[in-house]
C-alpha cells in the first residue's frame, strides 16, 4: 500500500501550489486530478501581481496579456480610463496556467496524477486516506483542493459555502474583433449585473467576456451577456466555449480544518466577494496551508487548527471591504461608482491590488477622506461584510 507525507486532491492553482511547497521542502507528495491535463476550466484567467507576488516562481512562461490600463465603466455609457503603467493582472489561460503549476509541483517532486477519481476520503487521528480507481491510498495529511463541487469538504464535513455566486463567460477571436482596442487593459462595466459586474479580458489570440452576479441572476446571466456583447458591437453567438460556473463564497464560520486535513482555493470559498477572483486567495491559502502542513510533520504543531485562524485574520479586513463594496454598487451604483473611479481611491486600489499594501486597513495620506466615504455607503448599504469585521 502507497504512503505519503501529503495527498492534495485537486491540481487548480491552489492544490498544485501546495504541492510545489511541500515536495520542495523534502516532503512526499501525491497530487491527483480526476481530469487529464491539459484542461480547461470556466475562469476569466487573470492573476493579479499581488497573487502572482505569492508564487515561490514566475508565471511568465504561460502570460499571455500585462493589463496595465483600465476602462471603468458606469451602465454601458460612462467611461473612467486609470492607466498605472506597471502591471496590473496578467492574463492567461486556465488550461495553460494551471498544466504549467501542475508541472512545477511534479518538477520539483511531486508525484502527479491526473485522470485519477477520488472516490472516497478519509481523516482519521494517525493520518488520512484516498481511494483511486479501487486503490487505497494512505498518508500522514491531506489538502483538499477540489473545486466548489469536490469531494473532500462534503466528506470531511468542512467548507459549508453559503453564499454562491454565478458566471457566465466565452471566448471571441481577434478575427471577428479589433484586437487594439482592448490590448494590455480590463474592461469592466459596472451596475449591469445585480451582485456583480461584466468584463472582457484579452488574451493572446482572442478576448473573454462575461457576466457574473448573485447566485439568483443565474436565469438571467444569458441577457446579461448579450447585452455586454451589444455594447461592444458583437454577436454573443460568435463567442465560442460559452460556459457558466458557480462562485463559491465561504460563511466567516466555516471550518477549513480538522484532524489531519484541511481546504484550500475554490474548495473553501476563497473568493474575493466583489471581482469573483480566487486566485489571490488561493494563493494565499497554499501559502499558509503548506507551511501549517509541515508544523504538524516537523513536530512543531499538533494539529492544523491554526490555518482557519491564520488565514481568517489575513483576510478580514479585506472581505470586510469587499463584501460593503458589492453591496454599495448594488444599492448606490452611480455614488459608489463615482467615488471608487476617482484618481485617488484608485491609486490606492491599484496600491492593494499589486501588493504594495496588504488592505484598505493600511491606506493612509489623501486617500484616506474619499476611503471614509466609501465606509459610509457600505454602511448604508447595511454593512454585509460585518461578520468579517476584525474583532
Amino acid at each position: 500500500m502507497s504512503r505519503y507525507d501529503a495527498i492534495v486532491v485537486g491540481a487548480g492553482p491552489a492544490g498544485s501550489t501546495a504541492a510545489y511547497r511541500l515536495a520542495k521542502a523534502g516532503r512526499s507528495v501525491l497530487l491527483l486530478d480526476r481530469a487529464r491535463f491539459p484542461r480547461d476550466k470556466p475562469c476569466g484567467g487573470g492573476v493579479t501581481e499581488r497573487a502572482a507576488r505569492l508564487l515561490p516562481f514566475s508565471i511568465e512562461p504561460v502570460v499571455e496579456e500585462i493589463a496595465t490600463t483600465v476602462d471603468l465603466r458606469l451602465d454601458y455609457r460612462r467611461t473612467v480610463v486609470r492607466r498605472g503603467g506597471a502591471p496590473l493582472v496578467y492574463l492567461t489561460q486556465r488550461a495553460r496556467l494551471d498544466h504549467f503549476l501542475a508541472e512545477q509541483a511534479a518538477g520539483i517532486g511531486a508525484e502527479f496524477r491526473d485522470g485519477a477519481k477520488v472516490s472516497e476520503v478519509e481523516s482519521r487521528e494517525d493520518g488520512v486516506a484516498v481511494v483511486v480507481g479501487g486503490e487505497r491510498i494512505e498518508g500522514s495529511v491531506l489538502v483538499g483542493a477540489d473545486g466548489v463541487n469536490g469531494v473532500t469538504a462534503r466528506a470531511l464535513g468542512l467548507g459549508g459555502n453559503r453564499h454562491v455566486g454565478v458566471a457566465l463567460e466565452g471566448n471571441l477571436g481577434y478575427s471577428k474583433l479589433d484586437p487594439d482596442r482592448y490590448r494590455g487593459k480590463l474592461v469592466l462595466e459596472f451596475g449591469v449585473v445585480p451582485g456583480g459586474y461584466a468584463w472582457v479580458f484579452p488574451k493572446a489570440e482572442h478576448a473573454n467576456f462575461g457576466v457574473g452576479g448573485w447566485g439568483s441572476e443565474g436565469p438571467s446571466l444569458r441577457a446579461h451577456l448579450e447585452r455586454l456583447c451589444a455594447a461592444h458591437g458583437v454577436a454573443t453567438d460568435d463567442l465560442e466555449g460559452l460556459r457558466g460556473y458557480r462562485l463559491p463564497l465561504r460563511s466567516p464560520t466555516s471550518r477549513l480544518a480538522a484532524g489531519r486535513a484541511l481546504l484550500v482555493g475554490d474548495a473553501a470559498g476563497l473568493i474575493d466577494p466583489v471581482s469573483g477572483d480566487g486566485m489571490f486567495e488561493g494563493f494565499l491559502s497554499s501559502l499558509y496551508a503548506s507551511e501549517t502542513v509541515l508544523d504538524l510533520l516537523d513536530g512543531r504543531a499538533r494539529s492544523l487548527d491554526s490555518y482557519s485562524d491564520r488565514l481568517a485574520r489575513r483576510l478580514a479586513t479585506h472581505l470586510w471591504a469587499s463584501w460593503g463594496a458589492k453591496v454599495a454598487l448594488d444599492r448606490f451604483p452611480r455614488s459608489t461608482f463615482r467615488l471608487a473611479s476617482t484618481r485617488v481611491v484608485w491609486r490606492a486600489v491599484e496600491r492593494i491590488v499589486r501588493g504594495d499594501v496588504a488592505d484598505v486597513g493600511e491606506i493612509r495620506g489623501i486617500a484616506r477622506p474619499p476611503l471614509k466615504l466609501v465606509k459610509l455607503l457600505v454602511r448604508a448599504a447595511g454593512d454585509p461584510g460585518r461578520a468579517y469585521k476584525r474583532v
